[in-house]
């Protein structure tokens, strides 16, 4: 039973991936439900702010305290987390053998899409109001913006890499907190991408397919395939 965050951590490297919550309808699996009695079954404690015991604080100690799981909008197109071990599977399952630029041109991605993919492999890592401004996208533009960002973690081209805050003149952060983005392969490193160019797409499938079966039986199949290609 998860209690707290190393609770969390204990169990995410267990079983590999996880959404951020199990959703109501669109559910594959996660580690953690929100409602639904949730908090009496499992002791968490939900929007308090307290780092150990509230899940909407352990996003962001996962982002400052891990280099061994990300987190970011992967699953279903909602948030979720994907150990070290497990991430080469799903580069091999979503994009196979090729890059930004062969999707690009494969009409995967829109033209907005190419824009932040550019100003983010460009400068290591940004946070998304920065994206916004150096891509030149205008407030009209912030369905576009928010849709293509997702898009771009989906397809794990991007990933969250931190949570950059405002600060005060006498050095006190302020505000709410901005998320920072960065590519994957800046995030990961190349083993990781070497390891996974030598994993077959279809292997890969199978192999997270097989693992989510273990993790929840009762799954849909339509759904499955939706969370392990995105």
């Amino acid at each position: 039973m998860i209690k707290n965050y190393n609770d969390f951590i204990t169990e995410l490297f267990e079983v590999g991936f996880s959404g951020a919550v199990f959703g109501k309808d669109d559910g594959v699996f996660a580690l953690l439900r929100y409602g639904w009695g949730a908090e009496d079954e499992t002791g968490i404690e939900w929007f308090t702010g307290n780092q150990d015991t509230d899940p909407w604080q352990w996003r962001e100690r996962v982002l400052n305290e891990r280099d061994d799981i990300a987190y970011a909008k992967v699953f279903l197109r909602k948030g979720g987390y994907i150990t070290k071990e497990w991430y080469p599977y799903f580069l091999a399952a979503r994009r196979g053998y090729k890059d930004f630029e062969d999707d690009y041109a494969d009409g995967i991605f829109s033209h907005a899409a190419k824009r932040i993919y550019d100003v983010v492999s460009e400068r290591g890592s940004l946070p998304v109001d920065e994206i916004k401004r150096i891509a030149g996208f205008h407030r009209k533009e912030k369905s576009k913006f928010e849709s293509a960002l997702n898009d771009l973690q989906m397809r794990l081209y991007l990933t969250m890499e931190g949570v950059a805050y405002k600060v005060s003149s006498t050095g006190e952060q302020y505000g709410w907190g901005s998320m920072v983005y960065t590519t994957t392969e800046h995030f990961w490193g190349e083993d990781l991408f070497n390891r996974a160019s030598r994993i077959n797409p279809e292997e890969a499938v199978d192999k997270i397919y097989e693992r989510v079966r273990e993790l929840n039986p009762d799954a849909q199949d339509k759904k499955i395939m939706k969370f392990i290609r995105g």
